[in-house]
């Protein structure tokens, strides 16, 4: 899920147009909007110094996740202030300013915002029991179709119920059997915006909701969203080895898993000719050109490298190498995290990704981290730490059947001397 994407769609559950365009700015490589100047000041343990009204919890939960995947610990002010979020509910608010003040009917929680915070607090394993009971808010928010909308109530969507089972995955709720009143589950909601096979447009996608028609028309951020969640997996993951390109097949009926496989494949075809995934422009915008999409192009990478189709990725991930650097300064502390998603999932290091630190420029968004530990090892260093340790002790093996003729050999030889001697004795 994009930075753009989220304040967006965070700005329309206020229903203001002037806010989406405001809130949708930051996807592109212009300079994000500061807070308005009667904003109070952030408290010390937030990350970013934008207005942190429709992003507050989204921003912090990703920035720790990050954190947590290259080792580094953040600072306690950090982990309080996103406690500090968590409404007796359960549920997370995308940023409540004061919180001192219990939430109350005019406190907007959200879907997203508490999935978001669920994970981080699943990757810091010190606080179960506000993640179980994030966890519960969810479950209760769960909609007939086994799904979830942004905010409780409202339409499922492909975007939010993929957050969601990332959520669940991560708290080590069973998602499979986390059915709704009327017996259904996520993956039943999640394929029923699997766009078919055959498809005159986006065979293989995933739509975000149905139109007024009742049509889905393919969107990349629903399909990479769609694409993760359909093989039960969070935010922060780890590739697997790389197999055959995606095809797309039309199986009736139609499981999580080839629905997933099958938005791989309108994946791979949409980044096939530029590297990257395109946004459409902003209403209104002057220049009606496609601009690249930084962020999707991101999760995409993340989505394919832990499904399988790491190769298929390959050229995507060199492309944000050498050009998501502005993006990532001008959005801050969420597109650092997403950037550090992608490296991490890829075997990348973060750490000298085209000249740029993404782990220290991610620690400078927010307070000083409580300790940074060892680097973690890439995926091509793991494996060949594996393979070391497998030729060790193979190794180990041989010189042990080694010794063990060795020692047979001399055991042999002591006895032919022991019977020779009693020969001459005798």
């Amino acid at each position: 899920m994009t930075v753009r994407r989220r304040a967006a769609r965070s700005a329309a559950a206020c229903a203001a147009f002037a806010v989406l365009c405001v809130a949708a700015a930051p996807s592109t490589a212009s300079a994000a909007p500061a807070a308005p100047a009667d904003t109070p000041p952030l408290p010390a343990g937030m990350y970013g110094t934008t207005d942190p009204t429709y992003d507050g919890v989204w921003r912090q939960s990703l920035a720790m996740l990050a954190q947590r995947a290259v080792n580094v610990m953040p600072a306690d002010s950090a982990v309080n202030w996103l406690l500090g979020q968590q409404c007796d509910s359960g549920a997370f608010p995308a940023y409540r300013p004061d919180a001192t003040k219990p939430c109350d009917a005019t406190t907007v929680v959200d879907t997203n915002s508490t999935a978001a915070a669920v994970q981080t607090l699943a990757a810091l394993m010190k606080y179960p029991d506000a993640m179980n009971n994030g966890i519960s808010w969810l479950a209760s928010a769960q909609n007939k179709d086994g799904g979830w909308g942004y905010s409780a109530g409202a339409p499922s969507d492909a975007n939010s119920t993929a957050l969601v089972i990332g959520a669940l995955a991560a708290g080590g709720a069973p998602v499979g059997t986390r059915l709704s009143t009327e017996g259904r589950s996520p993956y039943q909601s999640l394929i029923s915006f699997a766009i078919p096979c055959d498809a005159k447009e986006g065979g293989g996608a995933f739509g975000y909701q149905p139109d007024k028609s009742g049509k889905l028309l393919p969107n990349a951020d629903a399909t990479a969203a769609a694409l993760l969640g359909g093989v039960g997996k969070r935010m922060v993951t780890t590739g697997v080895e790389p197999g055959p390109a995606p095809v797309c097949q039309d199986l009736h009926p139609l499981t999580p898993e080839r629905a997933a496989r099958n938005g791989a494949s309108y994946l791979v075809k949409t980044m096939a000719k530029t590297g990257h995934l395109d946004q459409p422009p902003m209403p209104g915008a002057e220049d009606s050109a496609p601009l690249p999409d930084y962020g999707n192009t991101a999760d995409a990478v993340v989505a394919l490298t832990t499904a399988g189709y790491g190769d298929q990725a390959t050229a995507s991930m060199k492309w944000l190498e050498k050009n998501s650097a502005d993006w990532a300064k001008a959005n801050g502390p969420a597109a650092y995290a997403q950037l550090i998603f992608a490296a991490h999932t890829t075997g990348t290091d973060p750490r000298t990704f085209d000249g740029i630190d993404l782990v220290k420029a991610l620690n400078a968004t927010g307070p000083t981290p409580k300790w940074i530990g060892p680097k973690p090892l890439t995926t091509t260093e793991q494996q060949k730490v594996l393979a070391d340790q497998k030729a060790e002790r193979h190794s180990m093996s041989g010189n042990v059947w080694t010794m063990g003729i060795g020692a047979f050999a001399a055991l042999v030889i002591c006895a032919l001397f022991v019977l020779r001697a009693r020969r001459r004795r005798s």
